[in-house]
């Protein structure tokens, strides 16, 4: 196995970094966060696969072959989202800017407030295939730390993790830029997009 992994820093992305920082802030979790860090910048984590709301990963420890981690994180409420969407409209202007980050700083503060998009620790559950018997280990803690490396990539795995249906949700909050760039690019289709095929899109299998 490839590690993932290719460099140092955890995270560059507003996603990336806003995936970190929303683990950080939980008290619950101060003391456990700081063990796991260095290991998702040593490249530990061997292997990481995104699905909707499910993620595993391979974790190098102490032993020969790697510890098998599972988490799952809860789906956004559809009233949560729907009242997000609302409050976002109109401000973002395009698909591109949602995916870099590049919106309003009110916006990204109703995103990741307290009931926003990130989802509370209450709602992340996780296991680890170690004899360590913490309720977080450092194996869980560099997956966790993985997924936000991940999303420097590909932001769009946030969505499928979150449960949102993301061409509903670009609709709601870009309007009719996401017609007009379908239009410019000569792109034909029923609904604006098929959520399948902006996954695909953006590499996200």
């Amino acid at each position: 196995m490839q590690d993932f992994l290719t460099h140092h820093s955890i995270c560059k992305s507003w996603w990336g970094k806003a995936w970190c920082q929303n683990l950080e802030r939980y008290a619950d979790w101060e003391n456990r966060i700081a063990r796991g860090k260095d290991y998702v910048k040593h490249n530990t984590v061997v292997d990481l696969q995104i699905n909707a709301g499910k993620i595993s990963a391979k974790v190098q420890g102490a032993a020969w072959s790697p510890y098998d981690i599972n988490i799952v994180i809860d789906p956004i409420s559809e009233k949560q989202c729907q009242e997000i969407s609302k409050e976002a409209a109109g401000e973002i202007k395009d698909i591109e800017s949602l995916i870099a980050g590049k919106f309003p700083k009110n916006l990204k503060d109703l995103f990741f407030k307290e009931g926003g998009l990130f989802p509370s620790h209450k709602e992340i559950h996780f296991s680890c295939s170690c004899p360590d018997y913490a309720k977080m280990c450092k194996h869980t803690v560099a997956a966790l730390y993985g997924i936000g490396v991940r999303l420097d990539s590909n932001p769009l795995y946030f969505f499928q993790m979150r449960g949102i249906d993301v061409d509903l949700f670009i609709a709601k909050v870009v309007g009719d830029g996401v017609e007009s760039m379908l239009e410019n690019a000569n792109v034909k289709s029923e609904r604006i997009i098929q959520n399948a095929d902006l996954l695909q899109m953006f590499g996200v299998e």
